[in-house]
């Protein structure tokens, strides 16, 4: 199983992004053996549409869930009809997130929104 997580680093000590569409990274990673890799972010610096190429570009990774602080209505939309689940977890390193993800900790994301937007994000 491959987890993609919004970050800003390229690996497991960075911090977790609250910004799904317009984080700079995601960490793709097996939570089982912790092998990950870095990818840049396609939607980072999109003038429009952030959400659905970051959502298209993880979904191309083989990324079967997301950990995310914030996921748009589009995003949303595109993870949904792809099968991938959303977690929401608050900014804390890429290993701590998948820590609590590992421990059922994380809550599972039915609807978009910004109801629960992690402190600090833009």
């Amino acid at each position: 199983m491959k987890i993609g997580v919004s970050a800003t680093g390229k690996d497991l000590e960075s911090l977790m992004d609250s910004r799904f569409g317009r984080c700079n990274y995601f960490i793709l990673v097996d939570p089982d053996t912790e092998e990950f890799e870095a990818m840049d972010n396609p939607g980072v610096s999109a003038g429009g549409g952030a959400g659905i190429q970051a959502a298209q570009a993880v979904m191309k990774q083989g990324a079967e869930a997301v950990i995310t602080g914030h996921c748009g209505p589009n995003a949303f939309d595109v993870l949904a009809a792809g099968g991938i689940k959303i977690y929401q977890a608050s900014e804390k390193s890429i290993e701590e997130v998948l820590e609590l993800y590992k421990k059922g900790e994380l809550k599972e994301v039915t609807t978009p929104g910004k109801a629960n937007r992690g402190k600090g994000s833009r």
